[in-house]
């Protein structure tokens, strides 16, 4: 998220913002039972609007935090898409955040490269395959482009990222 933040040419301070919110964009996973969490298989209906529920934990969570600015709203925001589809408000386009838009991204790279319990993680081809197949219907498309550019172009190192960055 920093690096997509970096790259896009943000303030220090929407970047500082970005920051903390990607430590903390899942934290409302902690009151989410494990047993969803690490279940292996299919998510039942059910499970899955319990696993939804994470975006306005953290929100609840994290809204009475002192930063310069808040970062509750990306929290919240981070699994909206542009074309409505996404959760928990179903907003589109210029109602979600430019930061949300990066996390959002940031996000999914991680998700998909990442080992699940339900499936193995996939190479950050197939990643950015998702993130170039959806560019501008579910993910904003400065955002997406200054993504893909970090691994295409600038050939960077997402092993070191995983390591040292929560996105």
């Amino acid at each position: 998220s920093v690096a997509i933040a970096q790259k896009m040419g943000l303030s220090e301070e929407e970047i500082n913002r970005i920051y903390f919110a990607g430590y903390l964009h899942d934290i409302g996973k902690m009151l989410i039972p494990s047993e969803i969490l690490s279940k292996p298989g299919k998510l039942t209906n059910g499970e899955i609007v319990v696993i939804r529920e994470h975006v306005n934990n953290g929100y609840e969570l994290t809204k009475d935090i002192e930063l310069a600015n808040t970062i509750a709203d990306l929290i919240l925001q981070h699994h909206e898409r542009l074309d409505g589809s996404g959760y928990p408000n179903g907003i589109c386009e210029d109602e979600i955040q430019l930061g949300a838009k990066i996390l959002a991204v940031a996000d999914v790279i991680e998700a998909m490269t990442s080992h699940r319990p339900y499936r193995p993680g996939s190479n950050i081809e197939v990643a950015l395959d998702e993130i170039k197949g959806n560019m501008g219907l579910l993910y904003d498309t400065k955002v997406s482009k200054a993504a893909i550019e970090l691994f295409e172009k600038d050939q960077y190192n997402y092993s070191n990222i995983k390591q040292t960055l929560l996105i």
